[in-house]
């Protein structure tokens, strides 16, 4: 589990085992890349400033954890089944945070730990149906304590403003897309429909209230 003793294991989740996806929807490829980037260009102003804010701490890890953030949104995903939309909406929030605190930079020892922050709190606002907080916590490799700290921490941070309009969720989703196309990654990515299409049907935007 990624817990404050420093193990970054993650315990299997209690329960039948969900059956094979098919394919990984295309925005976790697409929302890993982007996180992937940010995280590795934030690590190297750390080294520059030594030192990285303090609006997260409550999210740092005491290690960063082993597994990759590709597949650390694969397995909440797979355990959750959350709708695709979730992780756009749970970016959304991640750039709203490195939006209105700058000097806090989103990096290996917290990132994960955002990430499934995000996309719980994103999965109430979206989905009609959801895990609970110690089932996220589970999946997550995080305590169930831990989890409800981070989310009323991350819901102060915000300013609870955690509801995403249609034209915002829409404009980051091109610019998502916009990420892959000028990384030259696309050409991996099978389905070739814009990637807010590809979400509109497979979730409901009109939960997305401005």
């Amino acid at each position: 589990m990624l817990t404050a003793a420093g193990d970054d294991e993650l315990d299997p989740v209690v329960g039948p085992e969900p059956p094979t996806e098919a394919a990984t929807p295309r925005v976790l490829t697409i929302i890993s890349h982007v996180m992937e980037k940010l995280v590795a260009r934030n690590e190297w102003l750390t080294k520059q400033t030594k030192g990285f804010g303090k609006s997260l701490e409550a999210f740092h890890g005491v290690r960063a954890p082993s597994i990759t953030i590709a597949k650390y949104l694969e397995r909440i995903y797979k355990y959750t089944k959350c709708s695709p939309s979730c992780f756009v909406v749970g970016y959304v929030y991640i750039d709203r945070l490195a939006h209105k605190y700058p000097g806090s930079l989103v990096v290996s020892l917290n990132v994960h730990r955002l990430l499934v922050t995000c996309v719980m709190i994103a999965s109430k606002i979206l989905d009609d149906v959801h895990y609970n907080n110690e089932f996220y916590a589970r999946v997550g490799g995080v305590t169930n304590a831990d989890l409800n700290k981070m989310e009323l921490e991350l819901l102060f941070l915000l300013d609870f403003r955690v509801t995403v309009s249609f034209r915002v969720f829409e404009s980051y989703c091109f610019h998502l897309e916009k990420e892959m196309l000028l990384n030259g990654d696309a050409s991996s990515l099978k389905d070739s429909r814009p990637m807010q299409e590809s979400l509109s049907s497979t979730s409901s935007l009109s939960t997305i209230y401005v």
